[in-house]
This record gives structure tokens, C-alpha cells and sequence, in this order.
């Protein structure tokens, strides 16, 4: 279902846009998607940031208010969400929040449709001897579930606008744009891995998948796993960055693959500005490649997507 909307948010900002390619389609959706604004983007996106959010901070703050009932653990569970692992314990911690307030919060973001549930897929530990206990710091360890922001402005707001909000509000943006410009790749990098895993689920789409997603334990992290009924796997990490990936990606991505020990039918790397001529040279049956030009596909006949209701 998340993915679903994601792609419509995806569809309907590209048929009120039209962004000149697909790098900034992703960049400046990663920022706007959601709030339904008909922007120049020819512009460059920190004028944008500046005449669409800075300038109207008040009544975008207003109306995040509205959306959260004007909560302080909503709003600190939110910018706790944005910026950590997006693990809905240690954002709690983060938060000042504990299980009780933190999971009234949270279920209220839910039922609002703010964020949905990404669930974990790691099975629980258990001792090879049915009568045998677990080491003390395996058994403390609990299994959690993560958070999606299901419009990408709302995570951009608590990532970027509420930390420097003092500021802002009273019309100095220095200090935000300085620390947009360090982590823009960085947070565009979610927004790019979901994107990536609706890309890849489109070119399985003549396969049924039993389960796709982001997988995470106690030792490994997998941007996407996805796994189909006649019992392939496939595994793809996303990269984000303003260089071209090499061969080391791949054998990292190898590496984890044994610690799990999993053997994927194919590994996929998507990438924002392509890769080297000598990982170019390994695709094949067991390794696809996929650039920021590659995500036209989810956007085949343009006009005829429609645009969907905004955020506010």
C-alpha cells in the first residue's frame, strides 16, 4: 500500500512538473511530494526551498500543527523518526519518549496516515538446545520494526525545517542552508531506495513476490530484499551520491549476502550517476545496473496520470 501511494505521489508531481530528467524528478520530488505545489524546475531547489517553504514557514508550520494536534511527542517523534534508523525503539529514546506516550504517538500518526509500519523480517533467536539459554546480549536484544513517512515533505520538514525552525522563523536561513547542503544526498537517499524497490518490483511484475522491503538484524542491513513465489531471492542496494559506483559495491553487497546465508538469483545496484566501465563490464544473468535515468519506466504515458490530493 505504501509503495502504491508513493508511486502516485511520484506520477502526479512528474504530470504537474515535468522535470527536464529523472535525477531531478527524484531529487525535487524527495522534497516536495506530497504538497501538490506546481513549481519552476528549471529553478535551482534551494530557490525553490526558499519561495515555496522558508517564506511561507508560518503557514506550513500551522498547518503541520493542525496535523498533529499540535503534539509535542507527535512532533518529537516525527523529527526522531526522520533523522535516526527509523526503528521505532531507539526513535522513542531519541525522543524522550517511552513505550506508553511513544505508542500513543505513534498509533495516532498512523490512524492520521503520516507514517506507516515497515515490518522487520528477522526471526527471533533461539538456542540450538531446546532446553538452553541465550547469551545475555542476544536475548536483550529486540526485534524492531521500522517507520515510513508516507509523504515525502512531511520527513523533510522534520529532518531539515524543524531543527533549524528558531531561525527560520525569524527570516535568517543561513544556518539551514549550510546543513542542507551537507546532507541533501543523504536524506534524498530513502526517497531513491523506495523508488528503487517499486523499479525493481515493476520489472518482476510477471513474477508473484511473496515479500519485498528493506531487511535489517542484529549484524546485517539490506537496502531491498525481495523474495518470489518460485523461490528466487534478489537483493539490491541504492546509492545516492554524486560519483559513479565501483566493483567494491558489489562484493560488499556479496559479503552481506553470506553473512545471511542467502545465494540471490541476482544482485541489483541502483545508482543516481551510473557506474564504473569495470562494474559496467560484470552485468549480466546475476547483476543488473540501474541509473536515475532508468525510473522513466514508472512514468510511462505521462499524461494520463492523474493528480492525486495534496498533503494540505
Amino acid at each position: 500500500m505504501q509503495k502504491t501511494k508513493l508511486l502516485e505521489q511520484f506520477r502526479s508531481f512528474y504530470a504537474r512538473n515535468f522535470p527536464e530528467d529523472m535525477e531531478k524528478q527524484i531529487e525535487y520530488f524527495a522534497l516536495f511530494g506530497g504538497l501538490g505545489l506546481e513549481i519552476d524546475t528549471a529553478k535551482e531547489i534551494e530557490f525553490l526551498i526558499k519561495e515555496h517553504i522558508l517564506e511561507n514557514y508560518k503557514t506550513l508550520h500551522q498547518k503541520i500543527k493542525e496535523l498533529t494536534l499540535a503534539s509535542s511527542e507527535c512532533q518529537r517523534l516525527l523529527k526522531a523518526l526522520a533523522v535516526g534508523d527509523r526503528k521505532i525503539f531507539s526513535a522513542f529514546n531519541r525522543a524522550g519518549l517511552n513505550n506508553a506516550n511513544g505508542g500513543s504517538a505513534l498509533n495516532y500518526l498512523v490512524q492520521k496516515g503520516l507514517i506507516q509500519l515497515e515490518f522487520s523480517r528477522e526471526e527471533p533467536a533461539r538456542s540450538l538446545n531446546p532446553k538452553g539459554k541465550l547469551k545475555r546480549e542476544i536475548a536483550r536484544y529486540r526485534i524492531s520494526h521500522k517507520v515510513l513517512f508516507t509523504h515525502p515533505f512531511i520527513r523533510f520538514w522534520f529532518y531539515f525545517i524543524a531543527p533549524h525552525a528558531r531561525k527560520i522563523e525569524l527570516g535568517e536561513y543561513e544556518e539551514f542552508f549550510r546543513d542542507f547542503a551537507l546532507r541533501q544526498n543523504s536524506y534524498t537517499s530513502l526517497v531513491f531506495e523506495e523508488l528503487s524497490e517499486i523499479l525493481l518490483n515493476y520489472y518482476l511484475r510477471d513474477t508473484q513476490i511473496l515479500s519485498s522491503g528493506s531487511y535489517w538484524d542484529a549484524n546485517v542491513e539490506i537496502d531491498i530484499l525481495t523474495v518470489t513465489k518460485d523461490e528466487k531471492i534478489y537483493v539490491a542496494e541504492c546509492k545516492w551520491t554524486n560519483h559513479k559506483i565501483n566493483k567494491s559495491e558489489l562484493h560488499r553487497v556479496a559479503e552481506k549476502c553470506e553473512k545471511l546465508g542467502i545465494e540471490p538469483a541476482k544482485i541489483i545496484l541502483f545508482s543516481k550517476r551510473g557506474f564504473s566501465k569495470e562494474l559496467s563490464k560484470e552485468e549480466g544473468s546475476k547483476l543488473s545496473l540501474f541509473w536515475a535515468k532508468d525510473f522513466e519506466a514508472l512514468l510511462k504515458n505521462p499524461k494520463k496520470h492523474s493528480l492525486i490530493e495534496p498533503l494540505f
